[in-house]
């Protein structure tokens, strides 16, 4: 059962809700979010009826939840959430576009890079300062350097930026140099204790599926973060594995209206991971926003040929320009928009 308080309510009207909980031989699940406080009721539902505690001092609802994933579900929640990165909304009507390249490199490239997403109308930039890879013995990103370069190159645009957290160790130097969106890659996306963590903020995540999850996995590893207190997720397919090796990854559209059916949380793509090939990336972009995705995350490089990490993917400047056309044609059909 989910028990979903008024924004006003006070520590004494929580603690009498938990009280009745465990009054029952339930256990207390207290999530604080940004705009409401979550209590999710753990245990045998049944003995628990929601009219006895939809009249209690600030309760604004209380509802059965039968799914195992309580806070994301759209059951409890049936609007769509829009979140608000430094201005840019996500969600709804509004689809918000991230590009940058795969790997911070140098300052230059990251310069250049900064440029080009802004020249092209995209709002959030991205860059990964430490790149998990299959090998150990091939580049794995530059680190905290890179974290400094892509902070200065960024803020010279005025961009947010979005960027991969490995290690639960990181975190302080993410927060130290201010990462506006922090991304849950897939190979971490059942690393539960680093979910936890990244649950105890509200900074935006971007939760990646992993190769082979389930989308009842996806959603538990997002339940995860929400439990902490952040309720700021964005899903993002990124490609499964499957038997098919012409490409890179298979990209599970289906998975876009099946999510928006179960989450109010905004769900983007990665096609440029699912394709593994520049040339696949507008086509795979455009069928993922008229599939109703609210964003992409999309691998841009200033000279790809150049590129350190994933050069196969990286579409150019100019790529980007022109599929930002195209984005904006589809959206206005569907009657969305290409956020500011």
């Amino acid at each position: 059962m989910i028990i979903v308080m008024n924004k006003t309510a006070t520590e004494e009207q929580i603690e009498l809700v938990v009280s009745r909980i465990k009054d029952k031989g339930l256990e207390a699940s207290i999530s604080k979010g940004t705009e409401k406080t979550v209590i999710g009721a753990v245990g045998d539902e049944r003995l628990l009826d929601p009219k006895l505690l939809d009249n209690l001092p600030g309760v604004e609802q209380a509802m059965h939840i039968v799914k195992p994933y309580k806070i994301v579900a759209r059951e409890w929640h049936p609007k769509d959430t829009v979140l608000d990165i430094k201005g840019h909304l996500i969600g709804g009507k509004h689809i918000q576009i991230v590009s940058g390249p795969c790997s911070v490199e140098t300052p230059e490239q990251m310069k250049k890079s900064a440029k080009a997403v802004k020249a092209a109308g995209v709002k959030l930039m991205r860059g990964g300062a430490f790149k998990p890879r299959t090998s150990p013995y091939t580049f794995q990103g530059v680190g905290f350097d890179g974290l400094e370069m892509f902070r200065k190159a960024a803020d010279n645009e005025g961009l947010p930026i979005v960027t991969e957290l490995l290690d639960v160790r990181h975190l302080d130097k993410f927060l130290e140099h201010k990462v506006d969106v922090i991304q849950i890659g897939t190979r971490s996306m059942q690393n539960f204790e680093l979910l936890r963590e990244v649950g105890t903020l509200k900074i935006p995540v971007i939760l990646k599926r992993g190769m082979s999850a389930t989308i009842s996995e996806w959603l538990m590893a997002a339940e995860y973060i929400a439990s902490g207190g952040n309720h700021n997720i964005i899903f993002c397919e990124r490609g499964i594995r499957t038997f098919e090796t012409y490409y890179r990854n298979v990209l599970d559209v289906t998975a876009i209206p099946v999510l928006k059916k179960e989450t109010h949380l905004p769900v983007i793509i990665d096609p440029s991971h699912a394709g593994g090939k520049a040339w696949m990336v507008a086509a795979l972009s455009r069928a993922g926003i008229a599939a109703g995705a609210d964003g992409l995350l999309v691998e841009m490089h200033p000279n790809p040929c150049e590129a350190w990490c994933d050069a196969d993917q990286a579409i150019t400047p100019t790529e980007l320009k022109d599929l930002m056309k195209d984005l904006t044609a589809i959206a206005k059909i569907l009657g969305r928009n290409i956020s500011n």
